[in-house]
This record gives structure tokens, C-alpha cells and sequence, in this order.
């Protein structure tokens, strides 16, 4: 009885030994950063980003490197700095907020409500390396108006090319991908209802 208590004794220690030789080093963490755009003098005053609908495949901690020939190639040890979907949100209202400096650009999601003269409601379909190594971000937008029934909608593909190797570079080009996203948007809401 005595050597079969000593013999899990020393088995419970061996295997604490292991799984601590097998644990891994905290995560790297990453966050897009808001790039500048032009600025546009004339827009709605008050517009409202609405909670972004994100791929599921997206919506995780580590950052997906490529969704390309049928396979998920997730980075282990890069992860985003806070979920996605709110970290884009963030961003897209900082720059849209520099685009357009005579209106105030806030979120759904946020603290701060206001009734919006334009509302923006967004689909993020993909955001990753292709098989080329450029960096895909897709999605579809939809802008409501104050006053009109029918919002004005508009899908957008942005491929920027990787420039530099590793998780770094492709933040980068995500930064810079989610700033033309930004520009696109920008342009929507001056166009106004017309769309023109």
C-alpha cells in the first residue's frame, strides 16, 4: 500500500514537471493602427457606427494569417490585443472622425448615444493573406440616411501587398487596408443619399 501511495506521489510530480515544460510563453499581442485619410468638409453631422458583423472565422483571439485553399491558418502565438470586431470599430471611428472633422463619429457599442443623421452598418467577409501574399480585407457597407427609407449599399475589396515578413507586416497592411475601407466609407457619406 505504502509503495503504490509514494508511487502516484511521484507520478503526480513527474507529470506537474511536464505540463509545466510544455507550457507556453504568453502571447505577442497586436492592435491595427488608425492611419490618416483626406479630409472632407461636408457630411451628416452625427454618424453612428453600428456593431460590425464579423466572419466567424474571424472572431477569435489569434490572428488568422490565411483562410486560402480550403484551410485555416491561425498564428498560435500572435493574438489581437482585444476582440476584433471592437478593435475595427475603434479604429474606423478614429479615422473617420480625422476624415470628416465637422461631424462627430461615434459608436453602438460605446458609452456616448446621439440621434445619428447617417448610420453605418458593415460586414467584414474576409480579412487575410491570399495565395499571392497580399493581405484581402472584404466587406459590404450599407449607409442610412436621415429621412430616406432605402439605404445606399456598396461592397469593397482591398488587397495590399504584405511588405514585410511575419505578423508584423501583415498588422500593417491590415492598418492600411481598414484606412482605404475608411476612405470608402468617408466618400459614401458625402456623396449623401444621392450616392453620386
Amino acid at each position: 500500500m505504502r509503495s503504490a501511495v509514494q508511487y502516484l506521489a511521484r507520478s503526480s510530480i513527474a507529470l506537474n514537471i511536464a505540463l509545466l515544460g510544455c507550457s507556453s510563453a504568453d502571447p505577442t499581442l497586436y492592435a491595427i493602427a488608425p492611419i490618416n485619410g483626406a479630409e472632407h468638409q461636408t457630411a451628416p453631422r452625427v454618424i453612428l457606427i453600428q456593431q460590425l458583423g464579423l466572419a466567424r472565422y474571424l472572431e477569435r483571439s489569434r490572428i488568422v494569417r490565411s483562410s486560402e485553399n480550403y484551410r485555416l491558418d491561425v498564428i498560435n502565438n500572435d493574438w489581437w490585443g482585444e476582440p476584433l470586431s471592437a478593435m475595427l470599430s475603434r479604429v474606423l471611428v478614429t479615422e473617420l472622425g480625422q476624415r470628416l472633422p465637422r461631424s462627430t463619429v461615434i459608436s453602438e457599442v460605446g458609452a456616448v448615444s446621439a440621434a445619428a443623421d447617417a448610420t453605418i452598418a458593415l460586414n467584414i467577409e474576409r480579412l487575410d493573406e491570399d495565395a499571392y501574399g497580399n493581405l484581402v480585407l472584404q466587406a459590404q457597407a450599407g449607409v442610412r440616411f436621415k429621412r430616406r427609407d432605402t439605404p445606399v449599399l456598396r461592397g469593397f475589396r482591398v488587397s495590399v501587398p504584405i511588405s514585410s515578413a511575419g505578423t508584423p507586416g501583415e498588422v500593417a497592411a491590415i492598418s492600411t487596408a481598414v484606412s482605404r475601407l475608411a476612405d470608402g466609407l468617408a466618400a459614401m457619406l458625402v456623396a449623401g443619399p444621392s450616392g453620386r
